[in-house]
């Protein structure tokens, strides 16, 4: 700020004070300047006002503002600093202070809105220029996206079923969409900015909420006017190429009087009063102030029949799997007590590695009768992750479902033998043995008895596996690269016996590793890491079968636009991953 105030002309130097003095001396024996010289130079000026936005002179104005207080009052007196009436050109400004509007318009745009407040109370000319609409929505689209003009939100709020809530009558087995946005015509972008998208910013990103084991995945974003945590919930009838369907939770925006206000917008009785407070860094929790407005005339009866044909698009009576009916309530009796009072934990998405085998994110799986599932693809050196982002009863969000070695890359038979399960699960097996071995015998410790017992084992294991499929140790390779031999789209086709859910899987794959799954009993009881098969098909799909389970699941890339979710470094990615599973540990 002193920088600021001396650019103002405040606490000049000696040599600044003696310049002034020496341009008031020549202004005033200019004085019988005829008109058309005056006009000439005034038209000079004003078409330079016009060109200050260019680069070059942002660069300029904004390298005095950041210059000493010297160096600030050379600023236009050098070499092309003309005295009024010469013929080069016009005298360049000595402060900030003499800048044309605009181009200080211009500077003050470039800066984070934190600092404006501090740049107001430099001059009153300053202040002023400040409360141009123009630079804080400059603020508002370059730091939080916001694309909406706040003169156009009721025409656009028309049509965007984003910016709907769907309001659900079960007694007449229809709906009618419900208008989420109020009048904000005399709205401003400052006002925005300083009471809404400021104060809330921490809680923007992807979050997981504190569901026990069914977790979930949590994005809140800038749309237009609003703050609004959505929801990612699976589709109707999931397909793993269908994109995923999203909830609002609650909503921020402003009120007439500047003042933020919290709604939950849970339940079926449209947006209602509700509260958010930051728990530590990167947590936060919901409350809902009117849970009556989650109840319904017919109890809870009424209630799960509406959340049934909400979350999955059909009637108990249409689901004919037993199993399914069992998880299905289970999920309602469990989920529908919080009442939308949930706490979220950040979530970062993983980085991307010059050695990754394909781009890290998240995915869409398939997971039996729980359905379509959110995984996290990353990769940890020569090891690829996948991490539950929503989980089931068996395996809760949180939980590593998938390990793969990226070091034990592995070949493919001929198409007739890959449909043969017991030839894939020899050659898997085999895998699993060595790396078993591997890891409960260190080699450092290996004598030399031991080392001919494996010797031997690794003999009788190549035996068994020779009958289909040749030496497994030329699957074997060293690193992702080690299948480059293999053709870029080798043929693949699911072994017979295996389960898919009528998945249409890709007919071709690029590279396969040996990897293990975890799976688990009910309340996620004796956990175990079994063998599998992980396929990559393209950058978009993967897939793994399950060779105990005799299954197949197949994951599709999540291809949303999700803003303000990148980590901030590799080590703060792996210590969320840490911490993730140690929630539902």
């Amino acid at each position: 700020m002193a920088v600021c105030a001396r650019l103002c002309g405040v606490g000049q130097s000696r040599r600044c004070r003696r310049r002034q003095r020496n341009d008031q001396q020549d202004q005033g024996s200019d004085s019988d300047m005829d008109e058309e010289e005056e006009e000439r130079i005034v038209g000079q000026r004003r078409s330079d006002a016009g060109s200050c936005g260019g680069p070059g002179r942002v660069a300029a104005a904004a390298a005095a503002a950041t210059a000493e207080p010297s160096d600030a009052c050379e600023y236009g007196s050098g070499h092309n600093t003309n005295r009024r009436g010469s013929n080069t050109g016009p005298p360049h400004p000595e402060s900030l202070m003499e800048l044309p509007p605009e181009l200080l318009v211009e500077i003050f745009s470039l800066l984070p809105g934190t600092v404006l407040p501090n740049v107001a109370l430099v001059c009153k000319k300053f202040r002023q220029i400040l409360n141009t609409e123009t630079i804080w929505r400059r603020r508002c689209v370059e730091e939080f996206g916001m694309r909406e003009d706040l003169r156009k939100m009721e025409a656009t709020g028309v049509s965007s079923q984003d910016l709907y809530v769907k309001r659900v009558v079960p007694r007449v087995k229809s709906g009618r969409f419900m208008k989420l946005l109020p009048d904000y015509e005399h709205m401003d972008y400052r006002d925005v900015y300083t009471h809404l998208l400021h104060p809330y910013r921490h809680i923007l990103g992807l979050w997981q909420p504190d569901i026990g084991p069914y977790g979930g995945l949590l994005n809140v974003v800038v749309d237009g006017l609003f703050i609004i945590g959505w929801m990612y919930l699976p589709p109707h009838d999931p397909r793993v190429e269908d994109p995923m369907r999203r909830r609002p939770l609650f909503r921020i925006h402003l009120l007439e009087s500047k003042k933020a206000t919290v709604e939950c917008m849970y339940g079926h009785k449209g947006p209602h009063k509700g509260d958010i407070q930051t728990v530590k860094k990167d947590e936060f929790s919901t409350k809902c102030n009117q849970t009556d407005h989650h109840r319904m005339p017919g109890g809870r009866q009424e209630e799960f029949r509406t959340w049934l044909e909400e979350e999955w698009g059909r009637t108990l009576e249409e689901i004919f799997h037993e199993h399914m009916q069992e998880l299905i309530l289970m999920k309602f009796i469990y989920t529908s007590q919080y009442d939308n009072c949930l706490t979220y934990r950040r979530i970062y998405l993983p980085p991307l590695m010059p050695s990754d085998l394909l781009q890290p994110g998240l995915f869409k799986g398939t997971y039996g009768s729980h359905g379509l599932e959110i995984v996290m693809l990353s990769f940890h050196g020569m090891s690829a992750r996948a991490t539950k982002l929503t989980g089931d009863p068996n395996v809760p969000a949180g939980q590593l479902t998938l390990d793969v070695d990226l070091s034990q890359p592995v070949d493919l038979p001929e198409l007739d033998q890959q449909r043969n399960i017991d030839v894939l699960s020899r050659i898997i097996l085999g895998i699993h043995e060595k790396v078993q071995r591997e890891v409960e015998q260190p080699a450092s410790d290996a004598s030399a008895c031991v080392g001919r017992a494996e010797e031997e084992a690794d003999g009788a294991a190549a035996e068994e596996t020779e009958v289909d499929h040749g030496a497994c140790a030329d699957a074997c390779q060293s690193g992702p690269s080690g299948s480059s031999s293999s053709p870029e789209a080798q043929p693949f086709v699911l072994p017979l016996g295996v389960m898919a859910r009528n998945e249409v899987y890709p007919r071709t794959c690029r590279k396969c590793f040996y990897g293990t799954g975890l799976i688990a009993g009910h309340g996620f009881t004796s956990p175990e890491r079994t063998p599998g098969l992980f396929v990559l098909f393209d950058e978009d799909r993967f897939g793994f079968i399950w060779l105990e389970l005799k299954s197949f699941s197949l994951y599709s890339r999540l291809t949303d636009h999700l803003p303000h979710a990148h980590a901030p470094s590799m080590e703060r990615f792996e210590a969320m991953l840490r911490n993730m599973q140690s929630w539902t540990s």
